[in-house]
């Protein structure tokens, strides 16, 4: 089993030239077979009223972002955040491929899922 702790970014795109958002985040991924995956993280700083607002603004509209490791220019790999009502947040990996959407808690955990 292939594991990563480190730093991380999810991105919010509009369309493929447009990034609304990025968070960076703490994350700790873990690879048991090829497309299966689980990782957990949380945000590496605290939102702010603001940043808390436009998180949740973009999660209404659409929960899915791209996930960018250190080294990374843009996000590879599409995940869905779903976040939970104890403030936490569960992900599912949607996709691999740089391929922004088509259409359109302070600091919440997740959990990524392949």
């Amino acid at each position: 089993m292939d594991r990563f702790v480190g730093q991380g970014r999810l991105e919010w795109w509009a369309n493929q030239s447009t990034c609304l958002e990025t968070y960076d985040i703490d994350i700790t991924a873990a690879v048991a077979a090829v497309g299966k995956g689980r990782a957990t993280g949380r945000h590496a700083n605290a939102l702010d009223t603001t940043q808390r607002e436009g998180w949740d603004f973009l999660m209404e509209m659409d929960p899915h972002f791209s996930l960018a490791f250190p080294g990374e220019d843009r996000g590879a790999i599409m995940v869905r955040v779903v976040e939970a009502e104890d403030g936490t947040s569960r992900s599912r990996r949607h996709r691999t491929g740089t391929a922004p959407r088509t259409s359109p808690s302070t600091s919440p955990e997740f959990g990524v899922r392949g």
